[in-house]
Order: C-alpha cells, then sequence, then structure tokens
C-alpha cells in the first residue's frame, strides 16, 4: 500500500463502522408505529425478532437492509483495494453488533455478516445462504441455520477465497457464536422456538 495506506484503512473502519451500526430493524419498526421492537420478543434488533411483530414485510426489509449495509461498506472500502475491503467487513459487523447510538448493545449479526460474505467473495456468501435455507428447512430453528452457515464459511473461504478471507470469516463467525450464546444454550436444552411456517 502507498503512504496513505493507514490513512484509507482507518477511514474504511471508521465509515464501515458507522454503517453498519444504523439499526434498521429498530427504525423500520418505530416509524411503522410498532413501538420499540427492543421490547418485542428477543429484545433484538435483527429480523428475526422482528418477523415476531407479524409484519413479514418489515422483516424483509430489515433482513435486506441489515445485509446491505454490511455490502455497500465492502464494496465501497473495495474500490481502494483489498485490504480496506477485508477491515470494512469487520468494521461494518461490528458496527452491527456493538452500535455507539444504542450504547454498544445491537444484533446479531447474522444478515450484516452474510452480506458481507457476499461482497468480499459472492460464491462464499451463496453458499452461506444455502446453508441457511437448507438447515432452516431441515430443523426449522432460525438460530441453528444461522449458526450452520456462518460456521461453514472460514472452510469454504479458504477453499473458493482465500487464506485472509478465511481469517476473516473465522473472525466473524467467532462475533456470531458469541452473540448466539443464549440460543446455543436453549438449543443444547432443546428449548429454543422453532420457526413457524403458518400464517396464523
Amino acid at each position: 500500500m502507498t503512504d496513505l495506506g493507514p490513512v484509507i484503512l482507518w477511514v474504511a473502519a471508521g465509515f464501515a463502522y458507522l454503517l453498519g451500526s444504523i439499526p434498521f430493524g429498530l427504525l423500520l419498526t418505530h416509524a411503522a408505529g410498532l413501538g420499540d421492537i427492543r421490547k418485542v420478543g428477543s429484545g433484538n434488533i435483527g429480523a428475526t425478532n422482528v418477523l415476531r411483530t407479524g409484519k413479514r414485510g418489515l422483516a424483509l426489509a430489515t433482513l435486506l437492509l441489515d445485509g446491505g449495509k454490511g455490502a455497500v461498506a465492502v464494496l465501497v472500502a473495495g474500490q481502494f483495494g483489498r485490504e480496506p475491503a477485508l477491515v470494512a467487513a469487520a468494521a461494518s459487523v461490528l458496527g452491527h453488533l456493538f452500535p455507539v447510538w444504542l450504547r454498544f448493545k445491537g444484533g446479531k449479526g447474522v444478515a450484516t455478516t452474510l452480506g458481507v460474505l457476499l461482497a468480499v467473495s459472492w460464491p462464499v456468501g451463496v453458499i452461506a445462504c444455502l446453508v441457511w435455507l437448507a438447515t432452516a428447512y431441515v430443523f426449522r430453528y432460525s438460530s441453528l441455520a444461522a449458526l450452520a452457515a456462518i460456521g461453514s464459511s472460514p472452510a469454504v473461504s479458504y477453499l473458493l477465497a482465500g487464506q485472509h478471507e478465511a481469517i476473516l470469516a473465522a473472525f466473524l463467525a467467532l462475533l456470531v457464536f458469541v452473540r448466539h450464546r443464549e440460543n446455543i444454550a436453549r438449543l443444547a436444552r432443546g428449548q429454543e422456538g422453532k420457526i413457524k411456517l403458518s400464517r396464523r
């Protein structure tokens, strides 16, 4: 990198963190007159908890926007090279998990991580999404699907993208697993809620 390399990395990190910290689930549910999503269900600001309001459209919008902000951060930073893109990828997920606007209490990072993976290496991202869909279809657990999708991404990244991408994926997987520690405990006890396919 040039002499401006460190500056570019810091700018990429700051931009990506701020973009990632936008709490779309909270903003959309508030705009829809549903109040504070943090007082609903699990208290999470992500798409899964937004779905608990019964508003599937809002949940889908939250999913796409949370994934989109991670992808945009990577694509913008990627104009300045591979390293800024990878730094932005990590920073955007950290922004979602620990947003300064919400006293560092954010979401669980699944959608943003998937968006990041798609932007860093689209084959890795597509495989992660397919793993999520397959696991959710078979077992009906959103959290298990997320853990399977994100947990498989380091190996897939190493095979299809490269060592640096695999390290990034492993770091993001660690963050997501830590944020899902309560879900993991409930899965182990057989107490985790399943995905409901009925409209009722």
